[in-house]
């Protein structure tokens, strides 16, 4: 792995000091959500997809526009409805005349894909054949059409909201899917002391102004950089540690990991893992990514990747407790004694 320059150092000690305005501004427009903007954050300087998860009426839309205008990214927001087709996201091959010739020939027009930041409304509200438009997108960072591909601008992310609560015509996205998403973040409702203030803001005159604080190209040069930041064999064998432990045909599943889930995590789960764990060391300022970094970023990274049995959805146990159970099990090398809390799970397992 290449090493750290001292000018990358330095950048990477500024960029913890540019998060913390960054966090500051968002709280001029958006109340609360604190761990949601933290997972945006990781995401945006990691180069991965999130998938909001929360009832309407909570400024995840707020959010992802106002973390784009502060970044200096363009944003599109695609409302997605079950007649939507791949070429509404995408664009399309259309006849027109050439500005030049004047002959008429076929023209791509570019669709809203074509955008650093993507927010995809209720994602599962579309069927299947779009989706599989938007996948191309979000694991390529490409869009084909008509025999041809077109590259998309980086950064590009796709941020996609769903509804728990509203299942009647939707489509549930594919693990395939599911699986190219960086982080599935769960948004809940305010506090009372949050939800105070946000009336009071919204039922106001208020008006919070953003100024951009990083350029585009500051960004690209970040992504370079959190691909140098540090990484000790220890925290890697961590990170596999915890992924390994959720495979429930392997040797290293726990006796609550082959009793509560169908399916475990795969590798993408442990890239994800760590690379979630090197751009949440360089928003802190620090070169290096450490066993905490991987537990903060573990649970939007596996609650989507692993998949409950039947049992487990009878007791009530939901993927959030398994993981928890996961983390507390494994072994860390910051951690050498036991943790003496007794979990959920555990206390069922003895």
């Amino acid at each position: 792995m290449p090493e750290l320059t001292r000018d990358e150092v330095l950048k990477i000690e500024r960029i913890g000091e540019v998060a913390e305005k960054l966090r500051e501004q968002l709280r001029k427009k958006v109340v609360g959500l604190e761990t949601v903007i933290d997972d945006l954050l990781v995401a945006v300087f990691a180069q991965g997809h999130v998938l909001l998860v929360g009832v309407p009426g909570l400024a995840k839309t707020l959010l992802v526009s106002s973390i784009s205008q502060l970044l200096s990214l363009d944003f599109r927001r695609i409302q997605f409805t079950p007649d939507l087709m791949p070429a509404d996201i995408t664009g399309a091959e259309l006849l027109a005349p050439d500005p030049v010739t004047n002959e008429r020939r076929f023209l791509f027009v570019k669709g809203p894909i074509f955008a650093n930041i993507v927010l995809a409304d209720e994602i599962n509200r579309t069927p299947p054949k779009t989706q599989a438009a938007l996948m191309e997108a979000m694991e390529e960072r490409q869009v084909s059409s008509g025999g041809r591909k077109y590259p998309l601008d980086r950064p590009f992310l796709v941020l996609a909201t769903q509804n728990p609560i509203e299942q009647e015509g939707t489509y549930p996205l594919p693990i395939a899917q599911l699986d190219r998403f960086m982080f599935m973040t769960n948004v809940e409702y305010p506090t009372p002391k949050e939800e105070y203030e946000i009336v009071r803001l919204t039922t106001s005159g208020y008006d919070a102004r953003l100024e951009p604080l990083v350029t585009k190209q500051e960004i690209l040069d970040l992504h370079a950089i959190v691909r140098k930041v540090e990484l000790r064999e220890e925290v890697i064998r961590y990170a596999m540690d915890i992924v390994r432990r959720s495979r429930v045909r392997t040797d290293a599943a726990p006796p609550f990991v082959r009793e509560w889930l169908q399916w475990g995590a795969g590798p993408r789960a442990t890239q994800f893992l760590l690379t979630g764990a090197k751009a949440r060391a360089l928003l802190r300022g620090r070169p290096d990514a450490k066993p905490g970094d991987v537990r903060a970023v573990a649970l939007p990274v596996l609650r989507h990747r692993i998949l409950p049995s039947y049992h487990a959805e009878a007791e009530g146990v939901a993927p959030d407790d398994i993981v928890h159970e996961l983390l507390e099990t494994t072994p860390a090398p910051d951690r050498r004694t036991p943790v003496a809390k007794k979990s959920f799970l555990s206390s069922i397992f003895g």
